[in-house]
């Protein structure tokens, strides 16, 4: 019960990431918000939460519309005495449409598009930072978390999908530099490639499964479980060097390690930057992976050059 009497907020947690953020942080002990936009959902995340021995408080709210959140805010202050220690900004709504027009060029599909990725994302991700950071500031502390991905240094899926994602990261790490007086974190965490609800579904078990390359799908199939991102924030929550880690994109891959973490089957979570995972994934390499040390990495500093533009 490492994080008993936290208030956290978990926003998107009816399914897939946040679900799994939500159980993590409640069986850790705290008082956890959660948002989505369909109740049913959200009771079954709810329920699931109080069998496991948690709290949580589930609210319907539409990470796109502001009204909603602003009267989210105004509940956990109420209720709450002002108090609120974990943000979590994870409220997302275009896996489907994503997925619905893979190999399309941004020409090929609507301009909609740009709304129905990065509206509830995005957006929702800024103005709940907004109305958290007035309660964080307040208090002199607290950590707000972004779910980001890849897709914030490489392309990945399609154009609103990347600059979203690179828009995230810019996010948590310039709220950082205003932040940090204030005694409150900002990070934004990378998960690995996540076997949600809906990705299982779209990719492993319709009839007419999306169409991805054969190692793409060998990635999402061993992919890590939605809990690995909870038992990796509420390290972090507990890390008495939090501050030091502030303004940064983090890896689950890398919080792992850092802090002993295992999938709930017990497996490693994968590196997506080890050597030896890497050379896994060239066909004409890959005899080298099972020759190649797991603790060789790829430092961060040639990630960061990959992504370069100058």
């Amino acid at each position: 019960m490492a994080l008993s009497g936290w208030v956290c907020l978990v926003t998107g947690a009816s399914r897939g990431i946040g679900k799994g953020i939500a159980l993590q942080l409640s069986e850790a002990g705290a008082t956890v918000y959660i948002t989505g936009r369909n109740e049913n959902s959200l009771q079954e995340t709810a329920v699931e939460v109080k069998e496991r021995g948690g709290g949580c408080l589930p609210v319907v709210c539409d990470s796109s519309k502001e009204d909603d959140i602003k009267e989210l805010f105004e509940r956990i202050k109420r209720e709450q005495k002002g108090r609120l220690d974990l943000l979590v900004n994870n409220a997302y709504s275009g896996v489907q449409a994503i997925f619905e027009n893979m190999g399309k060029k941004f020409w090929e599909t609507e301009p909609s598009m740009w709304d129905c990725i990065n509206n509830t994302g995005l957006r929702g991700h800024y103005i709940c930072s907004v109305y958290a950071a007035r309660m964080m500031v307040a208090q002199g502390r607290g950590l707000m978390v972004v779910i980001s991905s890849m897709g914030g240094l490489k392309y990945i899926f399609n154009v609103p999908y990347g600059v979203g994602k690179a828009a995230c990261d810019r996010l948590a790490v310039d709220m950082a530099v205003e932040l940090k007086r204030s005694g409150v974190a900002s990070v934004s965490l990378w998960p690995g490639a996540v076997k949600t609800e809906l990705l299982t579904e779209l990719l492993l078990e319709t009839a007419n499964p999306v169409q991805m390359n054969s190692k793409a799908r060998e990635i999402f199939a061993n992919g890590e479980s939605t809990e690995v991102s909870g038992r990796c924030i509420v390290e972090l929550a507990k890390d008495k060097n939090l501050m030091s880690l502030t303004g940064r994109v983090l890896m689950t891959c890398d919080l792992a390690r850092r802090y002993g973490i295992r999938d709930n089957d017990g497996r490693h979570v994968t590196d997506y930057t080890s050597l030896s995972f890497l050379l896994s994934q060239v066909p004409y390499l890959s005899w080298l992976s099972a020759l190649t040390p797991s603790f060789l990495r790829v430092p961060r500093f040639i990630l960061t050059l990959t992504g370069g533009h100058f």
